[in-house]
Order: C-alpha cells, then structure tokens, then sequence
C-alpha cells in the first residue's frame, strides 16, 4: 500500500509538518521612538532555536526592556543608544539618513516602523553606499542595492554567529531538529527515488518516465510535476 503525497500529508497537518511551539516567543522588534535618545544596557544573551543568530535582552534607563538581535563583538554589559539623536556606535539604532556613507548596518527597516526585515541571518551585513535626497541607498549581502527611505532605522554592526555554518552537524538527526524548528521538512526525497505505489514518478528507472505535464483538474494523487504548464522545454533560437 502506497503512501500519500508529499504536499497531501502536509496539507492535512500533522504534527510531522507543524512547527513545535516555541518555547521563548521572542519578538524582535525596534521601540516605538518617542524623538529624545534612550540609552540600554546589554544584560544577557538568548539562544533562540527559530533563529541562526543569538539576540541580546536589552534594559534602558527607564527599566523597560527588548529583545535585538546581537552584533559582533557586543558583550553583557555594553551599552548601546537608541532615537533621532543616537550616536554611531557598535549595536546601537539610528536612522538611515543619520549614518554616514560607508558604515556597516543589520536588521534594516523596509518601511518606517516595520521593525527590521534586512540582513538579520547570523554573519549577514550591508552597507550605506549614498543618500540621494530622501532615500538612502544600501548594498545588501545578495549585492544587490536598493534604495530605501531615510526614515527607516537599522542597527549599526554586522550580525553575530556568522561561523555557525563552519560547524559539522556529525548527525542527520541534529539536522531534522535544526530543520523542524523552522517547519522545514528534512531531507527532502526526490519523487523519481520513491516507489510506484508513492509516487507517480516512482519506480526503478530513477526517471520521470512520462511527461510531468498535469492538468489542472487532476486527482490530488497524480498532481505533481508541471501544473497546467503552458509550455515547457527548451526555446528555439533564430
């Protein structure tokens, strides 16, 4: 008796392809800037298991506290600067059109108060290339570059644990709960590997076999390859 489809046993929603709840539920997000510069003190490192890099628990002087994600080179005990007026410091949260050209930045706003969405993976960094009026243009680490309001805030340094990849997983089962923790499905079986009862694409021929081409209206278990493809294969040239 064969087994159901990939996509039909995820679609069902078992515990096998449902993220574990975590158990910190950190929200990583910038303060609500009230214009005057506030001053935090580093007080611990949070190994959060969703994320590849570590965050740093942040208290200000006003005993309210946050959750950042941690630069290289910060320490407990260091303390960082946050508003209009912040200076350019390891850690701390400025403005884009207040950081001068040249300088390295992480967790990088997209809109005004989105709370950071750019460059936020362990050992990730971009950079100020210039201010061209109101927006500021940044060189990502995909190298790409874009321009984005000067009003958006990001913080000033390159994202810790960028050696976490350098490290031998030694064991497939340490890789199925790195995966799982981030609902992502470990390892990944090709259809052609499977057998036909599994899969349609399944047998010992370890090819397709037919053409992956499916209508749209097909049955859920024969619905994988191309669907409703209007064409597929090479273009002709000249």
């Amino acid at each position: 008796m064969g087994k159901k489809l990939r996509q039909q046993r995820r679609g069902k929603g078992s515990n096998t392809y449902r993220r574990p709840p975590s158990k910190l539920k950190l929200d990583v997000r910038f303060n609500k800037d009230t214009g005057s510069k506030i001053y935090g003190e580093v007080i611990e490192f949070v190994d959060d298991p969703v994320r590849t890099a570590p965050l740093m628990r942040v208290r200000y002087d006003d005993n309210s506290e946050n959750m950042l994600i941690a630069p290289e080179g910060m320490k407990v005990g260091d303390r960082i600067q946050e508003g209009e007026n912040a200076e350019l410091a390891l850690g701390s949260v400025m403005y884009l059109k207040n950081i001068p050209e040249g300088s390295i930045i992480y967790n990088i706003e997209v809109t005004p108060g989105d709370g950071g969405k750019l460059a936020r993976t362990a050992g990730s960094y971009a950079t100020v290339k210039s201010h061209i009026g109101d927006k500021v243009s940044i060189t990502l680490p995909s190298k790409q570059s874009v321009d984005i309001d000067g009003d958006c805030r990001a913080e000033i340094g390159a994202v810790a644990g960028g050696g976490y990849t350098t490290q031998p997983i030694m064991k497939a089962g340490k890789n199925h709960h790195i995966k799982h923790a981030r609902n992502m499905m470990w390892p990944r079986i090709r259809g052609v590997k499977s057998n036909p009862v599994d899969h349609p694409f399944g047998g010992k021929q370890h090819h397709k076999g037919t053409s992956s081409m499916v209508s749209r209206n097909a049955p859920p278990g024969a619905k994988v390859g191309h669907l409703a493809a209007r064409r597929v294969g090479r273009k002709k040239r000249g």
